[in-house]
C-alpha cells in the first residue's frame, strides 16, 4: 500500500529545489542557443555551414537528453510513451534491486571486518576519553542515566519481583542438594574458618566491652534466694571464663570446639545431601521462610536502602559512586592508549561483533529498504529523488548538447571530404 514519504528538511529541499531549477534553465539555454544558431545558419556553406550542422546535433542531442532523464521520472510532455515514467512505475522493482546491491556489495564479512579494524575505535575511545571534559560528560551521563533507572524502579515492582518470580523458583528448587554442595564445598577448602575466627574476635571483643551487659543478663536468670553478693562472684567468674575460653578457641587452631564444629558441620552437609529426614526438614523451614510476611518486608526495605543510597551518591558530584566512575573511566582510557594489544583485541571483538549482525541480521536490515519505498507513493518517490539527484542529471542534457555538436561538425566535416 503507498504512502507519503518520510518529511524531509524543508530549507534544505529548498535548496535543492533551486540548485535544481538553475541547472534545467542552462540546459535549456543551451538547447534554445543551439536551435537560434542553426536558424541563423540555415542554408549556408563554408564555416557557417559546419556551425549550422553542430547546431543541429546539438539540438538533436539535447532533445534526446532531455527525452531520456526525464523518462525517468515522468512521461515526457506527458504522452504515455512505452518505457517512459520508470521509477514511477517500478519503484518496487529498483527498491529491491537496490536491497539486492546493498547488500551483495556492503553487507559482506571481508568489508566489514576491514572497516572496522581500519577505523581503529579502541584507539579514538582512548583519545577521547584521555580529554577531561570528556571523561566527565561520560561520568554524568551516566550518573544520570543510572539514576534515573533507580527512580523508575517502584516498591510494588520489587515485590512483584520477589512475590512472583523469586519465591515461586525457591519453592520449586529443592534447597537442601544445594545447600549441602555449598557446605561440603566450604568445608574441603576450609572457607569456613575465615568467618569461624571473625565471629570469635567480635564475640571476644564484645564480652570485653560489655561486661555490664553480660551481668545483667546472667542476672535476670540467678536464683532470686541465692545472695546478691554471691550472685555477682558467680556471674563475674562466668564472665572471666567466658572470655578465656572465646580467647583459648581464638589462639588455637585444633580446640575441641573447633573440631567439634568441623564435625557438626560435616554431618548436617552429608545429611543435606544423603538423608531423607535432613532434607525433609530443610525444606520445612526454606517454606516457613519464604511464608513469613518478613520476607517481603525485608526485600523492600533492603532496596529502599540501597536505591536511596546510590540516588544520593549518584546526585553528588563529589560522591563515591561517581568519583570511582571518574577514576575507572580514566584509568580505561589510560590503558586503551597505552595497550596496543589490549586494543587489536577489542578491535577484533568490535569486527567479530558487526560481523555477526550483519550475518544475523543483515537480510533485515536491507528489506528495509524494500518496504519503505513499496509504501511510498510513485509520482511523489519520483518527485522527491528528481530533488536530490536532478541537479547532476541535468549534466546528461548538457553534456549531450555540447557533444552533440561536436559530433555533428565531424560528421559534417567527413561528408564534405567524402563528396
Amino acid at each position: 500500500m503507498s504512502g507519503p514519504l518520510i518529511s524531509s528538511d524543508p530549507t534544505a529541499d529548498q535548496l535543492r529545489r533551486t540548485a535544481l531549477r538553475r541547472m534545467r534553465t542552462l540546459a535549456v539555454s543551451l538547447l534554445l542557443l543551439a536551435a537560434a544558431v542553426y536558424l541563423a545558419t540555415l542554408g549556408q556553406d563554408g564555416f557557417w555551414g559546419f556551425v549550422n550542422a553542430g547546431a543541429e546535433a546539438s539540438m538533436v542531442g539535447a532533445i534526446a537528453d532531455w527525452f531520456a532523464v526525464t523518462a525517468l521520472f515522468k512521461h515526457p510532455l506527458g504522452l504515455p510513451i512505452p518505457h517512459t515514467a520508470l521509477i514511477p512505475k517500478r519503484k518496487d522493482d529498483l527498491g529491491k534491486g537496490l536491497e539486492e546491491f546493498v547488500g551483495e556489495n556492503f553487507l559482506q564479512e571481508e568489508i566489514i571486518r576491514e572497516r572496522v579494524l581500519a577505523v581503529g575505535i579502541s584507539q579514538r575511545v582512548g583519545d577521547w576519553l584521555a580529554v577531561p571534559a570528556n571523561a566527565d560528560r561520560v561520568v554524568r551521563e551516566v550518573s544520570e542515566l543510572a539514576g534515573v533507572a533507580l527512580g523508575k524502579v517502584r516498591d510494588e515492582h520489587i515485590e512483584a519481583l520477589v512475590t512472583e518470580a523469586l519465591v515461586p523458583r525457591f519453592r520449586e528448587e529443592p534447597i537442601s542438594p544445594l545447600l549441602g554442595g555449598l557446605l561440603a564445598e566450604a568445608l574441603r577448602d576450609d572457607l569456613h574458618h575465615g568467618v569461624v575466627d571473625l565471629v570469635l574476635d567480635e564475640l571476644h571483643g564484645w564480652l570485653l566491652a560489655h561486661p555490664d551487659t553480660v551481668q545483667e543478663v546472667i542476672g535476670e536468670r540467678a536464683p532470686w534466694w541465692a545472695p546478691e553478693r554471691l550472685n555477682e562472684i558467680v556471674i563475674d567468674r562466668l564472665h572471666l571464663e567466658m572470655v578465656r575460653w572465646v580467647d583459648d578457641i581464638r589462639g588455637d587452631p585444633g580446640h575441641r570446639a573447633r573440631a567439634a564444629l568441623d564435625s557438626m558441620l560435616a554431618k548436617l552437609a552429608d545429611g543435606l545431601l544423603v538423608n531423607a529426614d535432613t532434607q525433609a526438614r530443610a525444606e520445612r523451614l526454606k517454606e516457613r521462610l519464604l511464608e513469613h510476611p518478613a520476607v517481603l518486608s525485608t526485600a523492600v526495605s533492603l532496596w529502599q536502602a540501597l536505591r536511596r543510597a546510590m540516588q544520593a551518591s549518584l546526585d553528588d558530584p563529589d560522591g563515591a559512586v561517581r568519583r570511582r566512575l571518574l577514576v575507572e573511566v580514566e584509568a580505561g582510557s589510560r590503558r586503551l592508549r597505552s595497550d596496543a594489544a589490549l586494543r587489536e583485541r577489542l578491535d577484533r571483538l568490535a569486527a567479530d561483533a558487526a560481523v555477526f549482525a550483519v550475518d544475523r541480521y543483515g537480510a533485515e536490515l536491507t528489506s528495509v529498504i524494500t518496504q519503505t519505498i513499496e509504501r511510498w507513493d510513485g509520482k511523489e518517490a519520483a518527485s522527491r529523488i528528481e530533488l536530490h539527484v536532478g541537479r547532476d542529471l541535468q549534466f546528461i542534457r548538457i553534456n549531450g548538447t555540447i557533444v552533440g555538436g561536436l559530433v555533428g561538425v565531424l560528421i559534417h566535416a567527413v561528408s564534405v571530404a567524402v563528396h
